[in-house]
């Protein structure tokens, strides 16, 4: 029995990178042999054991086979014939086809360290093209890696373009999917996970509803950048460098989907986009089966994101509308979500990343003024039911009124 660190942490430990977690591939072994060493199996399609004192993943070394559509379409085969090369061979990327022994001797039998030293994230055989999940996982790795220099070679831009045509994407759960893609948009460079996947067309075979604003103009006075797709980017670049959470980066993704449906005769104006987008932002949250929060965020801010960016002109009762669409009584991380998902947008345009966004202040204020309005005063005077309701709606308006005129006048 030989054991060996692959992957990721001999991948990163070249780079001068913390490794997130070790991963570890036995040669020579037998699924009872790591039985009786007291290993626990937690793999339901191959031998994959946990270490009985460390809990790291230590798989029985094995070669793969095609045998049905999707990530799931493969049959193994784990013995202990199964060398170290060929386990290897098997991986996406050459980077992520290293190992090294116990004495901390490198294996790299298909130039993953020449590949790092170039910066370039090339696939290590032909069987890449037999996993469509790869296309969303290297582009995940070049949105992890643009920061130093790496791109996607251009082989293996080829090989993803054809899994895209093929139509294997379709094959995809949305469940596996969301998990690369929600990993990929907490990358430092979402923007380039985006361009990858549309540089191979999968990003119109995925997620066509972002594809199509690439080309749509918008006015130069307002967007210096003018395509709608190369906003999008920017937006996304916008949440990294502000590190904004998930909710906001998916909200950010989709915040403007309704151009793509703009007639072409009224462009580069996108009157209404923000009602327009609702349909298309909603099919795909359902189609990728994502998290409520970022739903919810999502096609809040795809309706009320130029209401964020006129706030200062709000009258108050659009204003207090606004806040009681989100419910920011029970739920005010939500609009500050919102507020911050709408600053991405405005700072994502070309020459004004550094531009001051008062709005946000001024939205944030205005929540704090309404919900300091309490409904003990109200109740003391024995209003309830829907009389209660409205009595307190005045009196949040009462407060937005005065905190309007405070604001005109500082």
């Amino acid at each position: 029995m030989q054991i060996y660190k692959v992957g990721g942490a001999v991948r990163d430990r070249l780079l001068g990178r913390e490794a997130i977690e070790n991963d570890w591939v036995v040669v020579g072994a037998t699924a009872e042999e790591m039985l009786e060493l007291g290993y626990r199996p937690v793999g339901a399609d191959f031998p994959v054991f946990l270490h009985p004192q460390s809990g790291e993943e230590y798989a029985l070394a094995r070669t793969e086979r095609k045998s049905g559509r999707g990530y799931g379409g493969f049959t193994f085969y784990a013995s202990p014939d199964v060398t170290l090369e060929q386990d290897l061979i098997r991986r996406d990327l050459t980077v992520n086809a290293m190992a090294e022994d116990d004495h901390g001797n490198l294996i790299d039998p298909y130039g993953g360290q020449k590949d790092l030293a170039a910066r370039v994230l090339r696939h290590v055989s032909p069987a890449f093209a037999e996993d469509p999940l790869r296309v969303l996982r290297v582009a995940r790795f070049a949105a992890r890696y643009a920061p130093l220099g790496f791109t996607v070679a251009e082989e293996t831009l080829v090989l993803m373009r054809q899994i895209a045509e093929s139509g294997e994407l379709d094959a995809l759960t949305p469940e596996r999917s969301w998990k690369e893609v929600s990993r990929a948009l907490m990358e430092p460079r979402p923007d380039v996970f985006i361009q990858v996947l549309r540089d191979c067309g999968a990003l119109a075979a995925w997620l066509p509803e972002v594809d199509r604003l690439f080309g749509v103009p918008q006015p130069e006075k307002h967007h210096p950048e003018v395509d709608s797709g190369i906003h999008v980017l920017a937006v996304l670049r916008q949440c990294a460098e502000h590190q904004q959470p998930l909710t906001v980066r998916w909200a950010s993704l989709l915040h403007d989907l309704g151009k793509g449906l703009t007639p072409e005769e009224e462009w580069p104006q996108h009157i209404a986009h923000e009602k327009r987008g609702l349909k298309l932002i909603k099919a795909v949250n359902e189609r990728c089966k994502v998290p409520r929060d970022c739903q919810e965020l999502a096609l809040l801010v795809g309706e009320y994101h130029t209401h964020a960016h006129r706030a200062l002109e709000l009258r108050p009762t659009t204003l207090l509308e606004l806040l009681q669409s989100f419910d920011v009584y029970r739920r005010p991380q939500r609009f500050e979500e919102f507020v911050a998902a709408s600053e991405m947008d405005a700072r994502g345009r070309t020459g004004l990343e550094r531009r001051d966004y008062p709005q946000a202040a001024y939205l944030l204020g205005a929540v704090a003024v309404a919900r300091a309005v309490t409904v003990q005063p109200l109740l003391e005077k024995g209003l309830k039911g829907a009389e209660l309701g409205e009595a307190l709606k005045g009196e949040r308006l009462k407060a937005l009124k005065a905190y309007k005129e405070g604001c005109g006048k500082a």
